[in-house]
């Protein structure tokens, strides 16, 4: 009885705020603005494919760059001692500490035409770059607020290897190179994943970090959605079909990288 008077709390907090907004989201989809059941929301939604495809490639770019950056830095701090490992975590940590808008007005500063990096750039005669609102400035943007997310599990499942495992590789004749390919990689792989999803999904959706590092020419998803509820186009309904379909392009996404973990990996053992 105490059990199920514990989870009351989690059971109202998950109505209230994923079931609720959930079935809003579903309701406003398929009807109009006078109430009405539609399918005109979502044949309206065929319309943005370019942005979906968008949106997803760019996404993709930057959860691939963050994972080939992010796991050697998160193999590196995990080989570290304790205390050099706490003080790695806190570095990668430190940014997330300062504001999403604040982080993102200081990439607008350091990419623009006239921005630190142009004029490092100049002083050193190699001429200028444009940088902002470009596809590769919402890339840089996606990675630099994304990454830790992608460091942070894997850190967490590597450090959890069992060291007797990787001795008992080494005992078996493999080399550092083997050890790492054949045992530390797939016993990693649950925290490869986790990183990909955590970084992909915010990625795919996010809105500020194109609206000001892309400009008007790199319109993401996130950034359709925000148009049509507080921007001239408002509509809601139409937001709401987009949501929806980009819920379930995410859930799809979410399914297909659940398949390469069966489970057996955080279980460890050989592969020599």
């Amino acid at each position: 009885m105490k059990s199920k008077t514990a989870s009351y709390p989690y059971l109202i907090w998950t109505t209230l705020f994923i079931v609720v907004p959930m079935a809003m989201v579903v309701f406003f989809a398929f009807t109009d603005q006078s109430g009405a059941f539609t399918l005109q929301n979502l044949s309206t939604v065929g319309r943005y494919s370019n942005v979906f495809v968008r949106s997803i490639w760019l996404g993709a770019i930057a959860t691939a760059i963050s994972l080939v950056l992010g796991y050697p830095l998160a193999y590196t701090i995990a080989q570290g001692t304790e205390r050099r490992q706490n003080v790695m975590i806190m570095l990668v940590m430190l940014p997330m500490w300062m504001n999403f808008l604040l982080r993102t007005y200081a990439w607008m500063t350091l990419l623009e035409d006239n921005g630190l990096l142009n004029n490092a750039l100049a002083a050193i005669g190699l001429g200028r770059i444009h940088m902002i609102n470009t596809q590769g400035a919402v890339v840089l943007g996606m990675i630099y607020n994304y990454i830790p997310y992608m460091i942070l599990p894997i850190y967490s499942v590597l450090t959890k290897i069992d060291q007797s495992i990787i001795e008992a590789a080494q005992d078996l004749g493999a080399d550092q190179k083997r050890v790492f390919l054949r045992v530390v990689f797939p016993m990693s792989i649950p925290g490869v994943i986790s990183g990909i999803t955590m970084v992909f999904v915010p990625a795919v959706s996010t809105f500020i970090i194109s609206k000001m590092l892309g400009g008007g020419g790199n319109l993401l998803i996130g950034d359709l959605i925000d148009m049509q509820f507080l921007g001239s186009a408002y509509n809601p309904n139409l937001g709401s079909a987009i949501s929806l379909v980009l819920m379930v392009l995410i859930l799809i996404c979410m399914g297909i990288m659940n398949q390469f973990d069966d489970g057996e990996n955080e279980k460890g053992g050989l592969m020599i």
